[in-house]
């Protein structure tokens, strides 16, 4: 592969498949090797994180990605790209920060300021957001991991309503969401342990310096060096893809994603399809070929959220897999491309919908690995935060 070269859709799907853990002899060491290959796991969802793992981990225990999550700390959940949760490769954390998640906060910083001024809470935002937060953070320091709900009972600030639209289709909403999306993206808190089960929704949030030091104590990059290192391990995962791609997964502005890879040295290649491309100039060699696989994998995975253009894996099924926002549901991945979907009964057992031919041998191995994740998630329902319609159809 040389500058100008055109990369075969085979060569694209070979990659996606040895890098991302998902080919028969590339299943990664452990949750942190999985994450640190794919820069992160997406979390918004909190069952995505196993599930993502436990498609790229073989022997795979709920216990094992407690412990990479919770006690090993090995990624650390935190809102960085899109204003999206990951469970973010720790070592990672700092690139991440500089490169995203620190433009992520600002923004909500200032919009969160503008707000309550409208609101009518305060003549000054900006000093209002920032009492919020340095009294929120005082309060996690005392207490250590705490739910929404409890800081909510102990912060004055965080009891503020904020109003949003008008007549019938007006909304109240608390602030304490928007207060810990500013501390979230800044870096200074975390999504600790949740109080219930391993797929439970409502977290407990403490200190960042608290739960994961390495995360604080390391100079701050600057923003352009860290942007240029982060494109580096996304086209590392990623790549050969579209500078489009690259600035809808990072959610940088055109003149960002331009600069970022002015410096990360890179070549421009043509893909199959004719579009023009980039790929890291050390990254030329082809992909060795890889034995017939397919994968369940779940909402929001990281592979199918990976790219802005999508066509040369999910074909036509676009509307069935993915909500009317781009959000992706579960998926059914054979051999680099996108074939049905998967959800639950009400017993938690896991059923599919091929939605092209992958022929009789590939049915079965369809089916055994729906059998495998059934057994894996124990009559355990998992219910995506953005229902798609085929989801619907197959968990109504």
């Amino acid at each position: 592969m040389t500058s100008g070269d055109p990369v075969s859709l085979a060569e694209r799907r070979a990659r996606l498949a040895r890098r991302h853990h998902l080919a028969p002899g590339a299943a990664a060491p452990d949750v942190g090797g999985a994450a640190r290959s794919l820069i992160g796991l997406h979390s918004t969802d909190p069952a995505s994180v196993y599930l993502s793992a436990w498609a790229r981990v073989r022997g795979l225990t709920h216990a094992d990605v407690d412990r990479a999550l919770y006690e090993d700390r090995t990624v650390v959940k935190h809102l960085a790209m899109r204003r999206t949760v990951w469970a973010v490769a720790t070592e990672l954390m700092p690139v991440v920060q500089a490169a995203a998640s620190d433009d992520v906060a600002r923004v909500q910083r200032r919009n969160l300021s503008r707000d309550v001024v409208r609101a009518g809470l305060t003549d000054d935002g900006e000093r209002w957001v920032a009492e919020a937060e340095a009294a929120t953070v005082a309060a996690l320091a005392e207490l250590g991991p705490t739910s929404g709900r409890s800081l909510t009972s102990l912060v004055p600030a965080l009891q503020a309503k904020l109003r949003y639209g008008e007549g019938d289709k007006a909304q109240t909403v608390g602030v304490v969401t928007r207060v810990m999306t500013v501390l979230s993206a800044s870096g200074q808190v975390t999504r600790a342990r949740a109080g219930g089960a391993w797929h439970d929704r409502q977290p407990r949030w403490v200190l960042m310096r608290d739960w994961c030091p390495m995360c604080t104590q390391r100079p701050r990059l600057e923003a352009p060096g860290a942007r240029v290192e982060l494109a580096r391990h996304w086209l590392r995962a990623f790549g050969p893809a579209t500078r489009d791609d690259l600035k809808w997964w990072t959610g940088w502005t055109v003149t960002q994603t331009k600069a970022a890879l002015s410096d990360a040295g890179v070549v421009e290649v043509l893909l199959d399809d004719g579009r023009d491309a980039v790929v890291l100039n050390d990254d030329h060699e082809p992909t060795q070929p890889v034995s017939p696989w397919v994968a369940l994998l779940p909402s929001l995975d990281p592979t199918t959220m990976g790219w802005k253009n999508r066509d040369w894996y999910l074909g036509s099924h676009r509307r069935l897999l993915f909500d009317p926002y781009g959000n992706a549901g579960p998926t059914i991945w054979s051999d680099g491309r996108v074939v049905g979907g998967w959800g639950q009964r009400s017993d938690g057992q896991v059923v599919v919908r091929l939605l092209d031919d992958i022929g009789t041998e590939k049915i079965a191995q369809v089916d055994s690995e729906a059998s495998r994740l059934s057994e894996w998630l124990g009559g355990v329902s998992v219910r995506p935060s953005f229902p798609t319609p085929l989801h619907r159809e197959l968990s109504g």
